[in-house]
């Protein structure tokens, strides 16, 4: 008897994700509150390996009651820099706990690359895109391996780089959805109010926009809410949010729907 043909195991490297998916998904929830669309997409099981990342700044409460409402299983990652406020540290298992979360996900930096590349402690004073590379990006990269999607808290209005920012974008063939791409400061304030949720507690003390204790300060009256990070220095992000992906042509045959 001829022996049965061997099957050969290959590993699909192709993206999960196209860029073809997330303009789909732009034109199918354009108009659709944010809540709405994360129960939609929750629910249909379709996102694949998902998680929520949270800085637990100043305005991480509406985009996680969000999500608590529509699956408190989701994941929430944090990364701890380790040299995070203590406030923040706290902040987030209050909300945790008062949100209902099951899963709540804290990554930090590996300690022998702490030991090899900041062994002082100080590289965020003299290298802050260092720094973060090491403290933010990579742990965060770790923790974003085997997802397939991640729910961002990025809104436009936050700063000059953010804006014409879309729902859904393409990163490294993971889809990326900002549910508050689109929402103000009156609109986030509004949720705030409407229930009742919990403030940062250094929100009332001027810090608008919270990161790493030695590189966050206060803001001043009409300055960009991002202000107080990095001050000083020629620099607008951690590192961990590539440039936004713009919405493509719906008329456009290539970026036929496909989800």
């Amino acid at each position: 008897m001829a022996e049965a043909a061997r099957i050969i195991d290959r590993i699909d490297a192709a993206p999960r994700w196209t860029q073809a998916d997330a303009d789909a998904l732009n034109a199918r929830f354009a108009g659709v509150d944010a809540g709405t669309m994360l129960k939609a997409l929750l629910a249909e099981g379709r996102l694949g390996r998902v998680a929520v990342v949270s800085s637990f700044g100043t305005e991480s409460a509406v985009l996680l009651h969000l999500v608590a409402q529509a699956d408190k299983s989701v994941p929430v990652i944090f990364v701890d820099t380790l040299k995070m406020f203590p406030e923040t540290l706290d902040y987030r298992d209050m909300l945790i706990r008062t949100l209902g979360f099951t899963d709540s996900r804290t990554v930090t930096p590996l300690p022998d690359v702490i030991a090899k590349k900041d062994e002082t402690g100080l590289r965020w004073s003299y290298d802050p895109d260092g720094c973060c590379e090491i403290r933010k990006v990579e742990p965060l990269a770790r923790a974003k391996n085997g997802l397939d999607t991640w729910i961002s808290g990025r809104k436009a209005f936050q700063s000059v780089t953010r804006q014409n920012l879309p729902r859904f974008e393409i990163e490294d063939g993971r889809l990326k959805i900002n549910p508050l791409g689109d929402w103000d400061k009156a609109a986030l304030e509004a949720w705030f109010e409407a229930h009742d949720l919990p403030r940062h507690p250094l929100e009332a003390q001027g810090y608008l926009s919270i990161g790493c204790e030695p590189c966050t300060s206060k803001v001043m009256p009409g300055e960009d809410p991002r202000a107080g990070r990095w001050r000083g220095w020629d620099k607008v992000e951690c590192g961990i949010h590539t440039a936004s992906t713009p919405i493509g042509d719906p008329d456009d045959p290539a970026n036929a729907p496909a989800f």
